[in-house]
């Protein structure tokens, strides 16, 4: 993923943002298994079980599963579903993108691991700052 960020960055600088934009999506599809999918804007009542009914009829499903707030038990907004094989995969992409579950519009991708490391909280610095920014 790297070598595509900064292979995008250049043709960005000279101006190929329509062929840049349909190769690096073809990377990001070869560099991921195709049978996992993110799942956004989800309406906070969804469940595990009823974000699976909804995409089993692309294929079998084997996983799904809505990420849940640690703090609060509430639903994140954002799931994600595995499938038995690629095919499946990529028509519950073509077939339920954009299209409404539980009364909200919902986006579906192709799922692509988290970056290995510590995460930052807070601004540009990488880390939680105590205080107020000077005030």
């Amino acid at each position: 993923m790297a070598f595509s960020s900064k292979f995008g960055s250049l043709m960005w600088q000279n101006g190929q943002t329509p062929m840049i934009s349909s190769m690096l999506n073809s990377l990001r599809c070869m560099s991921t298994s195709g049978k996992r999918l993110f799942i956004g804007g989800l309406p906070y009542g969804t469940d595990d079980q009823t974000l699976k009914e909804a995409f089993s009829g692309f294929g079998d499903v084997t996983e799904a599963r809505v990420v849940i707030d640690r703090e609060s038990g509430r639903s994140r907004g954002f799931g994600f579903v595995n499938f038995a094989n690629d095919e499946a995969a990529n028509n519950a992409l073509s077939g339920m993108d954009g299209q409404e579950l539980q009364g909200r519009t919902i986006r579906v991708s192709y799922a692509t691991e988290r970056p290995s490391g510590p995460r930052s909280f807070g601004g540009n610095s990488g880390g939680f700052r105590g205080d107020r920014g000077g005030f």
